[in-house]
């Protein structure tokens, strides 16, 4: 079977922790990884942004990453894409004539418009995983989003354009039907977790008594409890309502992993408004700002949390809280999105309204007065990310959408068959 995936601007091979380096990079490397494993052959399409970089990279077995030239050679935000577009959907169609693959599934909006523009002359069946919606976007962030003003039309237009719609949440199911999505072409896959990577066993980061910081300022005792938050470090990821709430809950630290290089952070404007904020909030020396933390060291970090903090403004997904639950440690989510679904109130973490340190601040208080219930939450999320989130179990589901595809575009019964086993 051969997968043509698309991912204008998150590659799979990128450094993560970048305004437009998350999630769906993960996402993308880690499916096309295990499809690969299962025999797949698998293509990832994206962006040239680097013109040093080979035209073809392998990224594990079965899979290869090809940088398709479109526009300038170098990293732009994804905002600034859509000019480029034409030019990256004429790549995709010269690849796909030469190198024909039986299916397509484009993830992002922009990536949705390229490959409807590349494939459809070819007859290729498309699926689509938006990842994030233009009009959820448009809701929380107003004047201050920065999407193209044709993305809203885009999106509209090619939920009744692509064969079939993986949405990663239930919450996203209704935000599409509102776009005009039939029930009967959407299906619900979640994004997953490497539960081998995340889980409960395995070192623990050191606290250690006395510490300093560049950027965060001086810790000059040891915190009886630690605060983790993982997350670029964009407003919307609510990190902000996390240091406002640490004012609240004495004898703790709050580390903050994300964003760029640690010695890049004392340039970084938004990390300057974190530490001024913290600082005008009198917890300045108890918020650490790592910067980016290699992906390798980051289950320490979790592992060493007596809670993970992951209370954005809204979330199309989210891996981090999958990640910590997979390290059993509880999670506290704001109640939007999917983390309504990965995260169970009260079983695997706590729920709390967006924007709101008050109650982030009593969740935080709750769970730090109660080690028993700190236990039973991280055991109970272990459970779950094992049972439900491994990325062998999303590639099969996603094996199963794109068997169900190319029945419906007319493929052999027994072809499709052997793919799904």
């Amino acid at each position: 079977m051969k997968v043509a995936m698309v991912s204008e601007h998150a590659s799979p091979l990128a450094v993560l922790g970048g305004v437009d380096a998350g999630g769906q990079n993960v996402h993308v490397a880690a499916l096309a990884s295990e499809l690969g494993r299962r025999g797949v052959k698998v293509i990832v399409y994206t962006r040239r942004q680097d013109a040093q970089v080979a035209r073809r990279v392998r990224l594990a077995p079965g899979v290869t990453v090809e940088h398709v030239d479109a526009g300038p050679p170098s990293v732009l935000p994804k905002d600034e894409l859509l000019p480029h577009m034409a030019q990256f959907a004429a790549g995709l169609q010269r690849a796909w004539t030469s190198q024909r693959p039986d299916i397509v599934h484009a993830h992002f909006w922009m990536s949705g418009r390229a490959s409807i523009a590349a494939g459809r002359p070819l007859g290729l069946p498309i699926v689509q995983t938006f990842h994030a919606l233009g009009v959820v976007k448009r809701r929380h962030q107003g004047s201050r989003d920065t999407s193209p003003t044709e993305r809203l039309a885009a999106e509209e237009a090619l939920v009744r354009s692509v064969d079939r719609i993986v949405a990663t949440c239930t919450d996203e199911v209704f935000e599409l039907t509102r776009l005009g999505a039939h029930a009967r072409s959407t299906s619900v896959v979640p994004c997953g977790v490497d539960v081998g990577t995340f889980s409960p066993h395995g070192p623990t980061e050191d606290r250690p008594n006395r510490t300093r910081s560049s950027h965060g300022g001086r810790r000059t005792g040891g915190a009886p409890h630690r605060l983790v938050v993982v997350s670029r470090l964009v407003e919307r990821k609510g990190i902000g309502n996390v240091i406002c709430a640490l004012a609240a809950v004495p004898d703790t630290e709050l580390i903050i992993a994300g964003g760029p290089d640690r010695a890049e952070l004392g340039s970084d404007e938004t990390a300057q408004r974190l530490l001024d904020l913290a600082a005008s909030n009198g917890v300045g020396d108890r918020v650490e700002l790592r910067g980016r933390v290699e992906r390798a060291a980051l289950p320490a970090l979790l592992r060493s949390a007596d809670a993970v903090v992951c209370v954005p403004w809204y979330e199309p997904f989210g891996i981090v809280p999958l990640e910590a639950m997979a390290c059993g440690v509880p999670v506290i989510a704001s109640a939007v999105g999917g983390l309504i679904d990965t995260v169970v109130d009260g079983v695997t973490g706590l729920h709390v309204p967006p924007r709101s340190p008050e109650r982030v601040a009593e969740a935080i208080r709750t769970l730090l007065a109660d080690p028993p219930l700190r236990t039973s939450l991280g055991r109970s999320g272990a459970a779950r990310a094992c049972s439900r989130y491994g990325w062998d179990r999303v590639a099969g589901a996603t094996l199963d959408v794109y068997a169900e595809v190319l029945e419906g575009a007319g493929a052999r019964t027994e072809r499709v068959a052997r793919w799904r086993a």
